[in-house]
């Protein structure tokens, strides 16, 4: 399954739009609720919420600070 469009789908239940933006192997928070995401965490030009893998999957890169960051948007 990709994790990234489990994630995404799953927030926009609960009324909660993200983007992101890539930049291979990081996955950054673009915006969250139409508001742009500013700050570094685990790269130097983003917000990291995900790593690219080389088989094409996909991990958290902190799967509690993402959801604090989520929530900061909320």
């Amino acid at each position: 399954t990709n994790k990234l469009l489990t994630f995404k789908t799953r927030l926009e239940k609960i009324g909660i739009a993200v983007t992101f933006a890539a930049n291979y192997p990081w996955i950054y928070f673009d915006r969250i609720n139409g508001k742009e995401v500013t700050g570094t965490f685990h790269g130097n030009h983003g917000w990291t919420a995900f790593f690219l893998r080389m088989d094409g999957s996909y991990k958290f890169s902190d799967r509690r600070e993402v959801f604090k960051k989520v929530r900061e948007f909320k």
